[in-house]
């Protein structure tokens, strides 16, 4: 699996440019994501990385936008609780503001429609869905949509592009896939900038009922913020069904966008991940960098 960040200008610019520091921070993201239960310190990340501490300090902290210790904070458990506390306070303002409801993520740049129950239904038969694989700042991804938006975004794991398509083609069996490069990558750069530099998406959910209350339970959790599975239960009026709402979470095709990364257990346990838990970690730990440094600006 690979990970990478995109504070870099030129990764922000076109997802496809290389910094000359994209591998060692890669190391270093990868290597933390991995090891920072044992608190390591910064000559340590910095040999991971295969720098001098004083230059690795530098190049990480312009490519998070935040120190390489701070960032560490982001992974650990006590921070984890911590970002559930004030997650599950502004999401309840969110929903007490009506955020829950359709069209609404983060800067609301997305909009998300269900499939009809006939398409539901069908499994997608009579649907053209256009594919294609690009780069992301968490690794090489997949994309597919179809005329309405984009219906599934997945992470190539171990650069396995042929288990990642399968993975996602597998829940559209009466589709049919036209693959599309450039398309793709258009894509992904609108799916991955910066809050505030991305262009209009178009989500189309494929799912029962329930999931679908699940992700759009799911839309409404900030940016650096995080979420139960209790707490999501309770805000789709199913207090008792935290552990449903858990495999709904594991469900949703389309990650980052739907933001299931953001669910973590009560206890602030930060649990597996369909794409990887240490991506998991690794996006958590970039949105709070980000909210952090927007809140600063602020």
């Amino acid at each position: 699996m690979t990970l990478a960040m995109a504070s870099s200008p030129t990764i922000v610019r076109g997802l496809h440019a290389v910094d000359p520091y994209h591998a060692s921070i890669e190391r270093a993201l990868t290597w933390l994501s991995r090891n920072w239960r044992q608190q390591p310190e910064l000559a340590e990340v910095a040999d991971a990385a295969g720098m001098s501490e004083y230059h690795f300090q530098r190049v990480f902290t312009r490519w998070v936008g935040v120190s390489p210790k701070k960032f560490l904070g982001y992974l650990t458990l006590d921070s984890a609780k911590a970002c559930l506390e004030r997650g599950e306070s502004v999401l309840d303002a969110a929903y007490e503001s009506g955020l829950s409801g359709p069209s609404r993520l983060h800067d609301l740049f997305v909009t998300q429609e269900a499939l009809t129950p006939g398409e539901y239904k069908s499994r997608g038969a009579g649907l053209e869905i256009g594919h294609g694989f690009a780069a992301s700042p968490f690794g090489e991804c997949l994309v597919m949509w179809t005329p309405r938006g984009i219906c599934a975004l997945g992470f190539v794991e171990n650069g396995d592009r042929r288990a990642s398509y399968a993975d996602l083609a597998d829940r559209f069996p009466g589709a049919r896939f036209v693959e599309d490069k450039a398309k793709a990558q258009r894509l992904a750069a609108d799916a991955f900038a910066p809050v505030g530099k991305r262009g209009k998406l178009g989500l189309v959910l494929m799912g029962s009922p329930f999931q679908i209350k699940v992700w759009e339970a799911l839309l409404a959790v900030p940016e650096g913020a995080l979420v139960s599975y209790d707490k999501l239960a309770a805000a789709i009026g199913k207090p008792s069904a935290a552990r449903a709402v858990g495999t709904a979470v594991g469900a949703n095709p389309i990650s980052f966008l739907i933001p299931c990364h953001r669910a973590i257990r009560k206890t602030g346990v930060i649990s597996d991940y369909h794409w990887g838990r240490a991506r998991k970690l690794a996006l958590i730990g970039w949105e709070q960098a980000r909210a952090e440094k927007s809140g600063a600006a602020a």
